[in-house]
């Protein structure tokens, strides 16, 4: 379980800076970014078993 909460993490992070790489205006950095974090935060919440 903590290494997959780790992993998820770590995915995060990776399309996170990977997105601030990409040439997109600010409006379409922030929407990437906000998607990217909510389902990283759905997929940590499915390994915490509260879904």
């Amino acid at each position: 379980m903590l290494i997959g909460i780790l992993i998820t993490f770590l995915v995060v992070i990776l399309v996170l800076y990977l997105i601030n790489l990409l040439p997109l205006d600010g409006r379409a950095k922030q929407i990437a970014r906000v998607v990217v974090i909510i389902i990283g935060i759905i997929s940590l919440l499915k390994y915490l078993a509260v879904f």
